[in-house]
């Protein structure tokens, strides 16, 4: 498997949003390097919401955010191919099969959900998971995917100009963004939550964040969730997570809010912070394709309600998110039309 993947800026201090650098090609950045996964044996005090947002869940102390790589592998592998029938019913679908890779727009240094482990080369999480068991339903075989890095600010462009057939990336679900590209699923659910430094003891909860200033990312759906419950809070924007969450531990802001599952993915390996309260906004995640194949929505819909019928869906969840996230309702988010 091929794979694009930019070097990330040095963030000793952050520079203003204005001043940032542009990401370029290069070899495992910092960060990426310091994403490996240990066991944090801290207990992050989280009333969260269940995947499928409707159930209260908590953190597990002592959990540690990377699956078994066995199981995870037996998973991806034990997922169906599609027949040859399928595919050839399916211009978007055999444009990828005969092409022989499934483009995918993503990142792999985002904790359970998709993060590469620099001494294997494989990249595990709940959403690489997705990409692995549909580039097996449409190609035949889990490997054959090219990763193509993409932040808040280029997912649609990559995806209106063809460079990916897919983006999945904790990609929140909103009518701006279904104006420019076509949202299969969702496929999981999740909402705004709020991260403080560890020490923190005066923010446990949204109504905290009054005359506090916060921080999140530049167009991210927590500025709709923070503009409806503090409208008087004026975030401070920067345009990835990680200079987020290194400004919040230099002191640039009091809280800093984003989805709570990016959020976990940060705190299970950095003790010096930690997530409080529980979500005050629910985000679906979707699967972004192009609005010019029409067909490549219908397809993936059909696809996910394979998975979600023989389980897959709950096993790969269980293996991934479920090693951090505790919860009694595990279902994924119904599939809308």
């Amino acid at each position: 498997m091929t794979k694009s993947t930019p070097r990330l800026p040095e963030l000793p201090e952050l520079p203003e949003l204005s001043q940032l650098p542009q990401l370029s090609s290069g070899p495992l950045s910092r960060r990426q390097a310091l994403a490996l996964l240990a066991g944090t044996g801290a207990t992050l005090g989280l009333a969260a919401c269940s995947s499928s947002g409707d159930a209260s869940s908590k953190l597990g102390g002592g959990a540690t955010a990377s699956a078994s790589s066995s199981a995870y592998e037996a998973i991806i592998t034990s997922a169906p191919k599609a027949d040859d029938a399928t595919i050839s019913g399916n211009a978007w679908a055999k444009a990828i099969k005969d092409r022989g890779t499934l483009r995918w727009g993503g990142t792999d240094a985002n904790p359970l959900f998709s993060l590469l482990d620099p001494t294997t080369g494989k990249t595990q999480g709940f959403d690489a998971g997705m990409v692995q068991m549909l580039a097996q339903y449409i190609v035949g075989d889990s490997t054959k995917w090219a990763m193509t890095q993409v932040t808040v600010d280029t997912r649609e462009t990559l995806i209106e100009n063809n460079s990916v057939d897919v983006v999945v990336a904790t990609y929140s679900i909103t009518p701006k963004r279904a104006d420019k590209v076509a949202f299969a699923g969702p496929y999981y659910a999740s909402g705004s939550s709020i991260m403080v430094k560890a020490d923190n003891t005066t923010i446990t909860k949204v109504d905290d964040l009054v005359g506090k200033n916060v921080i999140t990312e530049s167009n991210s759906t927590a500025i709709t969730a923070l503009k409806a419950h503090v409208p008087s809070v004026q975030p401070i924007l920067f345009t990835e997570n990680a200079q987020c969450v290194a400004a919040l531990k230099q002191g640039r802001g009091d809280a800093y809010v984003l989805d709570q599952s990016i959020l976990l993915s940060t705190a299970v390996k950095d003790t010096s912070v930690k997530v409080v309260g529980e979500p005050f906004s629910t985000d679906s995640y979707g699967i972004g394709c192009s609005k010019s194949t029409p067909d490549a929505k219908a397809f993936i819909n059909a696809w996910l309600k394979t998975m979600e019928d023989a389980g897959l869906w709950e096993k790969l969840w269980a293996a991934t998110v479920g090693t951090v996230l505790k919860s009694t309702n595990t279902k994924p988010p119904a599939i809308a039309a």
